[in-house]
């Protein structure tokens, strides 16, 4: 096979796909470049699946450590389960490839994308995508494509096609777009509150550059493309006739039954009772093929779905295509938690929970990049009841990933800044009831939840899903999208934000593409339901506690001079153990001298903070102390006012009153407070009870 190479410009850099040198068996490979960034993208194309009502496409994303030139963590030193970040990834990848196949291919496909090397200043994951796309393209599957993708940022009022990390962290904007020649079929967001026009503008520039990307991969399969030889089944027009016949009537009927539950158990009993007498299963040779009576049913239920809400302008519940479900909550109902929220719309219903930690609380991230720690998780959990089913309970999936993903980065851009609020945030959301979007209510009962902990949140954020069914003359947009109307509609677009801007967007389409005019819309359609929402979360909460909940740790941050850390530390660490042991606090020092002390007191942490300002700053003659006796003489008390260092209290400073004998006033262990009223020269530290006894005296007449 000869070695076939296209390239292109994009964004400043060159983009090339190659392919012929490298997994020669797999049905596509090929190698992307840009910058130093190297991804390998191969399919594999199986047997056709007989069961199953979904395209059986499986996407894989891996970093591979070397890429980088690390170690991988851990104790065997070798990679396992995939990290979040390529969980994530390969949904990017799986979302823009998966629409652009015929809806009668079922055969078994592939996709593996394995970064074999890292840029330093580049994310790998736009460059994998394209590797994926490149690798579909020539393989003999029958591909709609090829894809493209970029990511867009907004810096200082301009839009930038792939940012390197760098310019990511100033960015306002955090855009993944992917599309094909005839338009966008992917967007993934996160913002610091930018407004509908911004992202208009980062769609259509991307989509510039997507075109580009699209027309080098075309150029690579006119080259080195395999030739596709499947053909699409005859369809079996005789059993369609038969179901519509048997099943139409009775479809439009059960359809407009308005609760969830009964509307799908009514429209399961029509599913048994036709497939049943056209296919069942205690017949060896049944009529018709069980899979494809199934198939006629669930074509007709999707026509059925879309008519009605096209022809009546109501939907399966009774609601307009603008209406919004009632919207409910309430917080602080968790005892214990640090914050709690019960936010409902409809049968969606989400119970978020906030809990605050300290600094060793955070997510370490080791991937290619720098290793680096997360102050802020959002875990998103879909437990089956929440659903009415039954199903194996596992940890969560890649669908929750990318759910709890989502919700976090809506939520991430209205959070306090470290220096003014240091505390580790996690939300936990679980799902009580899902009919529609638990994502987006996730965020809005994270919003509650962490307003009711008490956390300064600049901003609070809502989030809608934006859903549309269409014929050849008509498409309707649908707020607050209900669960069948997202999987027989035409998308899921998913807006987060607050009444700045928006903060987040996710955009699965089932069409082959989606335009800029829709986009309009539907971002205009999106923030006037956010604002309406968070009307009625205002209503439950409207502002953050002035304080954060009694079971919280309290957190204290100083700053001490970088050349006394030792000290502070002490030999072996057995300064700041004692500290800890002492006022029941954590204390973490960084090297540039900053201080965090948490604890589970206020009190606990300001005696911590005293020790350690006492040891950096030294024993100042004037200053007040706590400290501990440590040993009896006749002539006085020695009392350790810091870690390691002692001041002798003379028996004639022990009282304002004559003092006969030490022990008449303290004893070994005893808590006293001294003032240092003497350093000499040898370093020595005279202290004096009697001088804050006749302070605290004078200030008690005042």
């Amino acid at each position: 096979m000869a070695i076939v190479k296209v390239e292109c410009e994009v964004g400043g850099r060159k983009l090339s796909f190659e392919t012929g040198k490298l997994a020669k068996q797999a049905d596509g490979a090929v190698v992307a470049s840009y910058g130093e960034c190297v991804v390998l993208g191969t399919s594999v194309v199986g047997e056709p699946r007989d069961e199953g009502d979904f395209f059986p496409l499986t996407v894989d994303y891996r970093e591979k450590a070397y890429a980088a030139g690390k170690f991988p963590g851990g104790f065997f030193k070798r990679e396992g389960r995939p990290s979040n970040k390529e969980i994530l990834t390969m949904r990017m990848i799986d979302r823009p490839i998966r629409p652009l196949f015929p809806e009668q291919f079922v055969n078994e496909v592939q996709i593996q994308t394995l970064v074999l090397a890292a840029d330093p200043t580049l994310d790998p994951d736009i460059t994998a995508i394209n590797a994926a796309s490149a690798a579909m393209a020539i393989g003999s599957t029958p591909f709609e494509g090829p894809v493209g993708a970029v990511r867009v940022g907004y810096i200082d009022g301009q839009i930038v096609i792939n940012p390197t990390y760098d310019q990511v962290e100033a960015s306002e904007l955090d855009m993944v777009l992917a599309g094909h020649k005839d338009g966008i079929n992917m967007i993934e967001v996160g913002a610091r509150e930018v407004s509908e026009q911004i992202v208009l503008e980062a769609i259509a520039q991307g989509f510039e550059a997507i075109q580009t990307i699209c027309k080098t991969i075309a150029e690579l399969r006119q080259a080195a493309g395999k030739p596709c030889s499947w053909q699409p089944p005859e369809p079996n027009h005789e059993l369609s006739r038969l179901v519509r016949e048997k099943a139409y009537d009775q479809m439009w009927q059960r359809r407009q039954i308005p609760g969830k539950l009964e509307r799908q158990n009514a429209i399961k009993e029509l599913y048994d009772q036709i497939l049943n007498e056209l296919s069942p299963e205690d017949v060896d040779t049944p009529p018709y093929v069980r899979s494809e009576v199934m198939h006629c049913l669930q074509k007709i239920e999707e026509e059925v779905v879309c008519k009605q809400i096209l022809e009546t302008n109501r939907r399966s519940d009774g609601r307009s295509p603008t209406d919004i479900r009632p919207v409910s909550g309430e917080v602080g109902f968790l005892p214990r938690t640090h914050g709690s929220a019960l936010f409902t719309r409809g049968e969606t219903q989400a119970i978020v929970v906030t809990t605050l930690g300290t600094a060793r609380d955070e997510q370490i991230i080791d991937g290619l990049v720098e290793e680096y720690s997360k102050k802020f998780m959002l875990h998103y959990n879909f437990p089956p009841f929440c659903v009415g089913e039954t199903r194996r309970i596992m940890g969560p999936g890649r669908r929750e990933i990318g759910h709890g993903a989502l919700a976090e980065r809506s939520l991430e851009a209205v959070l306090p800044a470290v220096d003014t609020f240091p505390y580790t945030i996690r939300l936990s959301s679980e799902i009580m009831e899902s009919n529609g979007s638990s994502s987006m209510a996730s965020v809005c009962g994270g919003t509650l939840a962490l307003m009711d902990a008490g956390v300064p949140i600049s901003q609070p954020v809502a989030g809608i899903s934006i859903g549309s069914v269409h014929d050849d003359s008509r498409r309707v947009l649908l707020t607050d999208i209900l669960g069948e109307e997202d999987h027989f509609g035409d998308m899921d677009f998913k807006v987060a934000g607050t009444g700045r801007g928006i903060t987040g967007i996710q955009l699965d389409l089932k069409e082959r593409f989606i335009s800029q005019d829709t986009i309009a819309q539907v971002l205009e359609r999106a923030r006037d339901a956010r604002k309406f929402i968070l009307r009625e979360m205002l209503k439950i909460i409207d502002r953050p506690r002035p304080k954060i909940s009694d079971y919280a740790p309290r957190i204290l941050t100083i700053t001490i001079n970088p050349e006394k850390i030792g000290a502070v530390i002490g030999p072996g660490g057995k300064g700041i153990r004692s500290i800890e042991a002492e006022t029941g606090a954590t204390i973490d020092i960084e090297d540039d001298g900053k201080v965090t002390i948490s604890c589970l007191n206020m009190a606990g942490a300001i005696q911590a903070r005293d020790m350690i300002e006492q040891i950096s700053e030294g024993v100042k003659v004037g200053k007040i102390y706590t400290g501990r006796v440590t040993g009896i003489k006749d002539f006085g008390a020695f009392i350790e006012i810091a870690p390691g260092q002692d001041g002798l209290c003379h028996i004639s400073e022990l009282s304002d009153g004559y003092v006969k004998s030490v022990t008449d006033v303290c004893k070994v262990g005893d808590v006293l407070k001294v003032k240092v009223i003497l350093i000499d020269d040898q370093g020595r530290v005279k202290l004096s009870r009697k001088a804050v006894l006749r302070e605290e005296t004078a200030e008690a007449k005042k």
